[in-house]
Order: C-alpha cells, then structure tokens, then sequence
C-alpha cells in the first residue's frame, strides 16, 4: 500500500502528484502561522511563516521540475 502511495505521488498524472507533497507542507505552516498569531507566540507565528514561504516556493519548483520540464522535453522532439 505505501508502495502504490509513493508510486502515485511521483508518478500520478503526469508528475501532479508531486507539487501535492508543497501544499500540504504550505498548509501546515499556514495553520502553524494561524495559531501562533491567535496564542501571542511569536516563535510559532515565525515558524509557521517560514515553514509557508519554503512550502510555496517547494510547490512552484516541484511543479516545474515535474511538469513542464516533460513538456519542454516533447516540445524539443517535435521541433526535431
């Protein structure tokens, strides 16, 4: 089971699994931020912040690396 888990979040549906693996992470430091600010805890508010900004730049790259790096690669066959 946990074989058919990884096998899908790398290979499932063209590489769209992988940018999932981001924003689960971006929202787990949104929920963290959120807790820290409503608690007066600055250390949790910060960590949530940071654990956000590297969630979403992770996505965007993850979904670069996955995605449209397989696209540019069939569009160079085709001009081929």
């Amino acid at each position: 089971m946990l074989h058919n888990l990884r096998s899908g979040i790398r290979h499932g549906e063209e590489g769209h699994g992988m940018p999932l693996i981001g924003t689960l992470a971006g929202g787990v430091g949104a929920i963290l931020l959120a807790i820290g600010s409503a608690n007066d805890s600055g250390v949790l508010a910060i960590i949530g912040g940071i654990v956000l900004a590297v969630a979403l730049s992770a996505t965007v790259l993850l979904q670069h690396m996955t995605i449209d790096y397989g696209v540019y690669k069939r569009l160079d066959e085709i001009k081929k």
